[in-house]
């Protein structure tokens, strides 16, 4: 039997970086790879598993006992951001942790910090995976397959563990807000689902933002330096001007828990044109439409001061806010903190300050919350996890199987 850890570091080495700008599903072939490494070793197991032309691994593990008991899925995507480089993954096993700071050995000076990130130093005695500080570590969401893998590894290796029917998915391209979008929910077969792509142990979430895209062309006018006097339209200040139109207070780094944002991503351009994309967050539906409403303003103010077409807004929805899908299964959560509690977890039940698959597959008919995956500082190079985390996932998973089958 493969051990947790082994199971862990041989996926995070696999590039699966996802590509936003891509048209293709998946966005990126190197995704592949993995999702062939999962079928294949799914098989391995004696697991009947698939992995159809969008790129989903679908497996599935019969019951073992008789009896009305619905079918449960558990689900994990493959890709990592494209915020960071997933490339050459180097990590680093710390074990006994001292709860002290950590040297990230690839980047000379470059230290994962208990000043800077204080949630460390409660793992103490813990066997902590951290980046070289090169590339991220990919345990957003890697931590999550590969205690998918390992629950499924027990349970087709003792076959005196009662179950019911038992559903497996891994997806690509979650981390660019496509990551469900061809999946074949009754193909799937389970009744209720859960994600395993939250961070520290406990967190489980069944509400989420209501999420969207957002990219804004400047159209400038390039003339001479020296003789751009009334002519020249300099594009990166006027897309400058059209940020600071924005309220300051709704940037991340200055909101939590229910607050929402307006969170610019990128930008590009010259003085002749320029482009710059956000994100839009907000759990509550009307708060969301007026950032989205917002935004139209500030263009339409950019319009009115330097001309018609000079700033072209377009706006994308990506995904809603799960709860009001979830909700009305809510033994569905229950039963996850009864798992956690088994597990010797403390359950903590919070909004989700982002999104996951879950949130799509609520909307297509399969309730979904989404639990811990024992991971933190996701989509950089300070990426963290825990053994001790990711073993206490892959427990929760069993006892959620092992409740559904008692009752």
């Amino acid at each position: 039997m493969e051990s947790l850890l082994h199971r862990f570091l041989r996926y995070i080495v696999v590039d699966t970086q996802s590509d936003e700008l891509s048209e293709t599903q998946p966005s990126t072939g190197k995704q592949l790879r993995l999702l062939e490494m999962l079928r294949d070793e799914l098989k391995s197991m004696g697991v009947d598993a698939e992995l159809d032309e969008w790129g989903y691994v679908m497996a599935s593990i019969p019951a073992n006992i008789e009896g009305d008991i619905p079918a449960i899925g558990f689900i994990a995507h493959v890709d990592t951001s494209p915020d960071a480089s997933g490339a050459g993954v180097k990590p680093q096993i710390v074990e006994n942790y001292d709860g002290g700071d950590i040297p990230l050995s690839g980047v000379p000076g470059m230290v994962l910090r208990v000043k800077d990130f204080p949630e460390i130093a409660a793992h103490k005695g813990e066997t902590v995976i951290t980046t070289d500080g090169t590339t991220l570590l990919g345990a957003d969401d890697k931590a999550g397959v590969a205690e998918i893998m390992d629950a499924v590894q027990y349970i087709v290796s003792h076959p005196e563990f009662r179950h019911g029917k038992v559903c497996v998915a891994f997806t690509p391209d979650e981390e660019i807000g496509r990551g469900v979008v061809k999946f074949d929910v009754a193909k799937f077969g389970a009744d209720y689902a859960y994600t395993m792509d939250g961070g520290e142990a406990g967190e489980l979430e069944f509400e989420n933002f209501n999420a969207a895209s957002a990219s804004v062309h400047i159209q400038g006018r390039n003339v001479h330096p020296g003789y751009a006097k009334d002519k020249m339209k300099n594009a990166i200040l006027i897309a400058q001007e059209f940020n600071s139109l924005l309220p300051v207070g709704q940037r991340p780094e200055l909101t939590g828990g229910y607050d929402g944002f307006l969170h610019i991503t990128g930008i590009k351009g010259s003085v002749e044109e320029c482009d710059f994309s956000y994100i839009i967050r907000d759990h509550d539906a009307e708060k969301f439409e007026a950032k989205k409403q917002e935004l139209g303003r500030c263009a339409d103010f950019i319009n009115a001061r330097y001309g018609s077409g000079t700033a072209t807004l377009t706006v994308k929805d990506q995904y809603r806010n799960m709860r009001e899908k979830v909700e009305p299964h809510y033994h569905i959560v229950e039963t996850a903190v009864k798992a956690m509690e088994l597990a010797g977890v403390k359950p903590r039940i919070q909004p989700i300050r982002g999104g996951t698959d879950g949130a799509n597959l609520s909307f297509k008919g399969l309730p979904c919350p989404n639990i811990f995956a024992g991971g933190m500082n996701f989509h950089g190079r300070y990426e963290w996890v825990t053994l001790e985390n990711m073993q206490k996932a892959s427990a929760v998973i069993l006892n959620i199987i092992r409740i559904f089958a008692e009752k």
